[in-house]
């Protein structure tokens, strides 16, 4: 994962930080037309001169969840909004994340409340996703969950108690949950796929683009999919922003600013979906249609996933269906209200998430299109040309 990005309307000057010494120079930056349509719908206050200089640290996972950390990058919205920010993708962000290395994070629920628990001084700024497309991708000649019985599986070190889908799934597949019926492995989701497609794997627990890529590449199939709309225990969620109250109460607006940002970037991918894609694709390393396809199931098949609007009522279901099938019982009891603080968020001027895809999203991509309606869409939209197929 890669890159940086930062600055406010069309040709406008700003201090950035150098890369070899940091000292402050002045450049021109144009801002891309469909980002500045998006600007252009807010009233931005100028940032202080300390606010302009901070370089603030990002992290994400490499997982499609995550992925308003690199539109926001690579589409130009940081840079339009002056800030300076380094994005760290996958590598170690948990580890910098619970060492407070981090001023946000794109993170999984778990390892948020993780960080919390070893005091961290961690917060839940805003919602990011509420549940969806993570798989169990299994080899094509596996017919039925019993099939994996003594199979050599990835789903993580003591997945029994550490990881809810194996929790979930083991129950809704009938097959067993304790691990020593498996012969289980612990490893990337890239290098679950990989495994996979070569024959040394016969099942796996992913997010996108590795459930897409098995598909697109025909070389695995999934056998479950991921729903947080419980019967149970009511709606769960997923994936959080996070961030480091140091940063957020030594830099509020700045604060304030990035998490603007955030839903700015989730405007980006629901108006312009296919520039979207072909940034996940470059920074995923991965097919553009793999893209493609992963964003359609985020924005359209599985409802409006991706979002900034946070519903406690999600979160606190969460937490029961955790203790309900005994997982991470080291956290799944902490009072998560104490680590919610949407103030920065609620302040930060973004849009109504609902009003946003009524008046916006709806009439171009509404809900329940195929994946090539969809597609076909989102090339108009942005006036793609693409090459004919051979």
């Amino acid at each position: 994962m890669k890159k940086t990005m930062i600055i406010f309307s069309m040709f406008i000057m700003m201090f950035a930080v150098s890369c070899g010494s940091g000292n402050n120079s002045k450049e021109a930056v144009q801002i891309p037309e469909d980002v500045q349509a998006i600007i252009d719908d807010y009233n931005l206050e100028e940032l202080s001169d300390d606010d302009k200089k901070y370089k603030i640290n990002l992290g994400y996972y490499d997982c499609d969840h995550m992925t308003a950390a690199c539109i926001g990058e690579d589409s130009g919205i940081y840079k339009a909004l002056g800030l300076n920010v380094t994005v760290t993708g996958n590598g170690n962000v948990p580890e910098a994340m619970s060492a407070g290395q981090m001023d946000m994070a794109y993170a999984g629920f778990t390892t948020t409340l993780n960080a919390v628990k070893n005091k961290v001084p961690l917060f839940i700024a805003a919602e990011n996703h509420t549940g969806g497309a993570e798989y169990f991708v299994v080899a094509k000649n596996i017919d039925s969950p019993e099939d994996l019985l003594n199979k050599k599986i990835c789903v993580g070190a003591n997945p029994e108690t550490q990881n809810l889908n194996w929790a979930e799934w083991s129950e809704q597949l009938n097959i067993p949950r304790d691990i020593t019926n498996y012969e289980n492995f612990a490893m990337s989701d890239s290098d679950a796929y990989f495994a996979l497609k070569l024959g040394q794997l016969d099942g796996y627990d992913t997010c996108d683009p590795w459930g897409s890529m098995a598909e697109y590449e025909n070389t695995g199939k999934i056998l479950k999919r991921q729903n947080t709309d419980r019967e149970i225990d009511g709606h769960g969620t997923c994936c959080k922003v996070c961030m480091n109250y140091k940063f957020a109460k030594a830099h509020p607006k700045l604060a304030e600013r990035i998490l603007l940002a955030h839903a700015m970037s989730i405007e980006y991918m629901y108006l312009h979906p296919y520039k979207a894609a072909q940034i996940f694709a470059e920074n995923y390393n991965v097919p553009l249609e793999v893209g493609l396809m992963t964003l359609w199931k985020k924005l359209n098949e599985e409802g409006r996933t991706i979002t900034w609007k946070l519903n406690r009522d999600y979160v606190h279901n969460q937490m029961k269906t955790m203790k309900r099938l005994g997982v991470r019982d080291d956290i799944n009891s902490l009072d998560i209200d104490d680590y919610i603080d949407l103030s920065y968020f609620d302040n930060c001027g973004a849009k109504d998430f609902d009003v946003f895809l009524k008046e916006e999203v709806d009439p171009i991509f509404p809900l329940g299109m195929s994946y090539e309606e969809w597609r076909a869409k989102a090339v108009e939209v942005d006036n793609i040309k693409e090459e004919p197929k051979v």
